[in-house]
């Protein structure tokens, strides 16, 4: 048996990236999944955002887990329709006892004298604001039962400042300070909510066009493999590029047993960066 056998676990932003490595591994340790994902273009994001075809491919790769899997087309900042998934997942599949509030978007090279309001907006309705319409839309199923493991991704950049990224920052950081305040006011209904904060991850957001546009200073045919010096350094580990399923170990921890005694902690995934912290 699975640590996570016979539970149910909602989590946002699956159709590929950490959210999909998150989905497949509860899975595969006995979990069934409820999972939304936009799965269309925002046009202030400068990367190809999931598909409705890799939200179904998450569907088919749990599914071959031997686990049910419900899945929705949503965006995370539309509160009413979350909060219908939530409720339609626990009607459907018994309850709620794990969720990752996981979807996320990213841009850079933004000015702050030049960023436009979409572009704010956008990041910090999705990045921020859906991660508090997800921490509420399953909170209340959780006080019922008495029970249950919430944890949000932060980032690497949700300790410090980037220049040109002030929109992520500003969401990420936001992201740690509601994980902490959700975690005082839920402790007492048995529910531990905690975050994760990743470094580069090998997904789209990270791996793309725009990506290299940025940190090449649009260098005339720069490539990926130019920039992966640039990406490196923001690590200690001399490993430019870390994998989802490395982020999906460390949410399993602490959606698991194991971690029952903590909450409001934030959990660094990023090669050392955090190193460079004050604290």
């Amino acid at each position: 048996m699975g640590r996570f056998e016979g539970r149910v676990a909602l989590i946002t932003g699956g159709a590929r990236g950490q959210g999909r490595s998150h989905a497949v591994a509860l899975a595969r340790e006995g979990a069934d999944i409820a999972t939304c994902d936009r799965a269309a273009q925002i046009a202030t994001v400068g990367y190809p955002l999931a598909t409705p075809e890799d939200l179904e491919e998450t569907q088919r790769l749990v599914e071959k887990e031997g686990r049910r899997c419900l899945t929705a087309q949503l965006d995370v900042r539309d509160a009413e329709a979350l909060q219908l998934f939530a409720d339609h997942s626990v009607a459907e599949l018994g309850r709620v006892d794990v969720c990752i509030a996981n979807a996320g978007i990213s841009s850079a090279g933004v000015a702050i004298d030049e960023m436009t309001n979409d572009e704010w907006g956008d990041m910090i309705g999705t990045d921020l604001t859906g991660v508090f319409h997800t921490i509420r839309a399953v909170a209340p199923h959780m006080k019922r039962q008495g029970s249950g493991r919430i944890v949000a991704t932060s980032s690497m950049l949700g300790r410090q400042g980037c220049g040109y990224m002030a929109h992520y920052c500003a969401a990420k950081w936001g992201v740690i300070g509601l994980v902490k305040s959700a975690a005082m006011e839920l402790a007492p209904f048995g529910i531990t909510v905690n975050a994760v904060a990743p470094g580069n991850i090998n997904t789209t957001m990270v791996v793309n066009d725009a990506m290299v546009r940025n940190l090449s200073g649009g260098k005339p045919g720069a490539t990926f493999e130019d920039v992966l010096p640039v990406l490196g350094a923001l690590h200690v580990l001399p490993r430019p590029l870390l994998e989802p399923a490395e982020v999906t170990n460390a949410v399993l921890f602490l959606l698991s047993d194991e971690a029952s005694a903590m909450t409001g902690a934030v959990l660094d995934v990023s090669a050392g960066n955090s190193s460079r912290n004050s604290a």
